[in-house]
């Protein structure tokens, strides 16, 4: 076989990450301006979650969600950028074995159940612009709970699946990642057994996956806009328009991200490329999310103002 021809077989402690960019004149800069990125990530999302839990007027399904999505982008973005910002900084970018495997395992977990509890967000939508009368009844407490905890546990399933198959595969002596994080593809060159079984479940899931909540996404929106255009109040459409606004802004980011990522011709694609997409969706996009949420929402502004006024009573 051809895998054969590789490397003997070694038993690997570290992995090396290429990560970014390999010209040192861009090492500081590029510090610079993602520890700053990160760190509007972390706040913002950290106070998303804290807001939408401590405000009586946010427990709404809307915010149950938006929670949970801050929670997500606050997960999968503290499960790459801190490493990143280190390998900035260290002479040699090392990530030990077993980091290596929980990287990604919660990489994926987090990734996916973006996907998911998005659609789940654009259900929401469409239950609030096309059945309000039913609303409260169908977006129950109960209900919401399911259209979190099953993706979470679907994507825990996947994620360990994924981690586990490349795992105990066997690795050659060379042990460079042509990437920032442990992603699956890099890896997967890397392996001296063949990853033909391994490339097909990541091909089939992440297919899935994408194409299952975009669909979710897709019939609810264009059921929202069907029913957007009956409505004879322009009132009542501008009021639908910023129920779904923010978050189809945050879709069409994602997703196009995504697709420019996933649907390059082989031809032309590249690790290069992956990584300028994979700093896109893993550290701007966390933090754009709560920034389109927060400037686009006056329930989110009203909630800040409130909290900022009971902070400044104490203090006085």
């Amino acid at each position: 076989m051809a895998w054969m021809d590789k490397q003997n077989i070694t038993v690997l402690k570290e992995f090396i990450l290429m990560g970014i960019t390999d010209r040192p004149e861009l090492q500081a800069p590029l510090f610079g301006l993602f520890l700053i990125i990160h760190m509007i990530s972390v706040v913002g999302n950290l106070g998303m979650v804290i807001l939408t839990k401590m405000d009586l007027r946010l427990q709404t399904p809307i915010y149950f969600f938006l929670r949970h999505l801050a929670f997500i982008d606050l997960g999968y973005s503290t499960a790459v950028g801190p490493k990143m910002l280190v390998n900035f900084i260290a002479n040699q970018n090392k990530i030990s074995y077993n980091w290596c495997a929980t990287q990604l395992t919660f990489f994926i977990f987090f990734i996916i159940s973006e996907l998911f509890v998005l659609s789940a967000m654009a259900y929401d939508c469409y239950m609030a612009v096309c059945n309000p009368l039913l609303y409260t009844v169908v977006m129950s407490q109960k209900v919401c709970w399911v259209l979190v905890v099953v993706p979470y546990l679907y994507s825990a399933f996947l994620s360990l699946m994924t981690t586990i198959k490349i795992f105990i595969s066997s690795f050659c002596g060379y042990n460079i990642i042509s990437h920032f994080y442990c992603d699956s593809l890099p890896l997967l060159t890397l392996l001296c057994s063949s990853t033909r079984e391994i490339e097909l479940m990541i091909m089939i899931f992440s297919s899935f996956n994408l194409v299952s909540s975009l669909l979710i996404v897709l019939v609810s929106y264009i059921l929202i806009f069907m029913a957007i255009l009956k409505m004879n109040s322009a009132e009542g459409r501008h009021k639908a328009f910023s129920t779904c606004g923010s978050h189809l802004t945050v879709v069409i980011i994602l997703y196009a991200t995504l697709f420019f990522m996933y649907m390059q011709p082989k031809s032309s694609h590249s690790f290069d490329t992956d990584k300028m997409a994979s700093v896109f969706y893993t550290l701007v996009i966390p933090a754009l999310n709560p920034m389109i949420y927060s400037l686009r929402n006056k329930e989110v502004k009203g909630a800040l103002h409130r909290i900022w006024k009971n902070l400044c009573k104490l203090h006085m």
